[in-house]
């Protein structure tokens, strides 16, 4: 009886880390407009998913997330968070008739919602920044780990000779840390309402980033476009400017137009929004 109470604390924490993990990715599709990407509205530049896509993939994906922080929780190795990664990637594709709806977040996410619950089990503190860097707990192990060379974000990489999401989790994320973290909780303490934050944070990530969704699909000179595109809106006072939505939706059309989207960065913002919104857990 002992050792169920002692237990108990960490199967509670858990499951309010995952919750928390798929509320976040909910935050982000249910976000708009966001130029490419698919929202409740529209499928942005994506022939093969919508909002409902996306849906089915989420709940699949319940347990995972719930799961990988109860493995953090315990320090399980990463060969363990692996295989369960593996597993959530099977159970999406079952769900969405083999539709790639959320690779990349059950990586990054994954691994976020993983060592939250690891610092919050052993006693650390467990601030945004502070997980960030607690992922580098298995740098070792994840650079070690096989990719597969037939992914189209493997193949972007390889063809332009880039880091991608691999190299960001062993170093602990410094783009989150460095620049989707101060860039949301400035929106956030400015006042901006959470969707005009979310979205400012969004082309913020989109401007700095080499995402390799848009590599895949646009080729550098795609990229170059993007990120030139999403650098001027942020100059011009982003989510902080008058008019700021009608212009997002008109920019969108335009990635809509050259088929491009920016789910790297989407995922880097469904992350941001986890470490904050588990700050206060």
């Amino acid at each position: 009886m002992n050792a169920v109470i002692q237990t108990l604390p960490r199967y509670v924490d858990s499951a309010r880390l995952g919750r928390l993990a798929v509320a976040s990715l909910h935050a982000e599709l249910a976000l708009a407009p966001k130029p490419g990407l698919v929202t409740p509205f529209d499928r942005g530049s994506h022939d093969d998913m919508d909002a409902g896509t996306f849906l089915r993939s989420l709940f699949a994906l319940r347990h995972y997330f719930c799961g990988i922080a109860l493995a953090g929780a315990d320090d399980a190795p990463f060969s363990t968070l692996r295989t369960l990664g593996l597993n959530a990637e099977g159970a999406m594709l079952r769900a969405t008739g083999g539709v790639n709806a959320h690779r990349g977040a059950i990586f990054s996410l994954g691994l976020l919602v993983a060592a939250a619950a690891r610092c919050r089990s052993s006693g650390q503190p467990a601030s945004a920044e502070q997980v960030c860097v607690a992922v580098q707990q298995w740098s070792a192990a994840l650079m070690a780990a096989p990719l597969d060379p037939n992914s189209p974000g493997q193949r972007a990489r390889a063809l332009h000779r880039i880091a991608g999401v691999r190299e960001q989790a062993a170093a602990g994320y410094p783009v989150l840390r460095a620049l989707a973290l101060p860039t949301l909780r400035r929106a956030l303490a400015a006042g901006l309402p959470r969707e005009a934050a979310l979205c400012h944070t969004l082309m913020t990530l989109i401007a700095q980033v080499d995402d390799l969704n848009l590599l895949h699909r646009g080729g550098a000179d795609g990229l170059h476009w993007a990120r030139s595109e999403a650098a001027a809106f942020i100059a011009d006072g982003g989510a902080f400017a008058v008019g700021w939505r009608p212009r997002l939706q008109q920019l969108g059309d335009a990635f809509v137009a050259r088929r491009l989207s920016p789910g790297g960065s989407a995922d880097l913002l469904a992350c941001s929004w986890f470490l904050l919104q588990q700050e206060a857990v």
